[in-house]
């Protein structure tokens, strides 16, 4: 698990943090439930987790949602939940090293993501939506089990393309030096 903290993690977390916002308005939403989107900042979420670990992931999910709630609306914690377990498994992903592109550490990923999206939205969502928000429970769950499968899709084909495009790059190109 890393929890190293340097200025590359401070970099990853604020551009993280940035494109979380920024995408929170690009939702393509299911008709079914309300409020209830396929949302694209998730595969970014997971990315970041996978590459920088779980406290930029977790904290990159908090403040991203926050600050997209701020101007926006909707869930904050489960996001935390998502960041941080996919972090919590980064060294795992070999990203950095250029390794993701193995099929095992892509099923690796997407086991890691599904269960974390699981207990996310399935679980912490609707559950705090009902004890902070009074909500009916019947609404949250079906909100919850409806995010669950959109981030669980999103994540797994748009995260994993990104993660494997990154870890081609950046198995090649880890040779930055401190300059004296």
């Amino acid at each position: 698990m890393k929890l190293k903290f340097g200025i590359k993690e401070v970099v990853a977390l604020g551009i993280g943090t940035a494109l979380f916002v920024v995408l929170t308005t690009v939702q393509i939403p299911f008709f079914i439930v309300p409020n209830t989107a396929l949302q694209p900042r998730m595969a970014v979420l997971a990315f970041i987790s996978a590459v920088f670990g779980p406290i930029v992931g977790g904290v990159a999910g908090l403040l991203g949602h926050a600050l997209g709630d701020a101007f926006f609306y909707g869930w904050v914690f489960p996001e935390v939940v998502v960041g941080a377990a996919i972090g919590a498994f980064a060294n795992k992903f070999a990203v950095t090293e250029g390794g993701f592109a193995d099929k095992k550490k892509i099923i690796l990923f997407n086991i890691v993501q599904i269960v974390a999206n699981a207990i996310a939205w399935i679980v912490v969502a609707p559950v705090l939506d009902i004890l902070i928000y009074a909500e009916p429970a019947n609404k949250v769950f079906a909100q919850g089990a409806f995010a669950f499968v959109g981030n669980i899709v999103i994540i797994g084909i748009l995260g994993t393309i990104l993660l494997v495009a990154y870890s081609k790059i950046s198995g090649k190109s880890s040779d930055l030096k401190v300059e004296e």
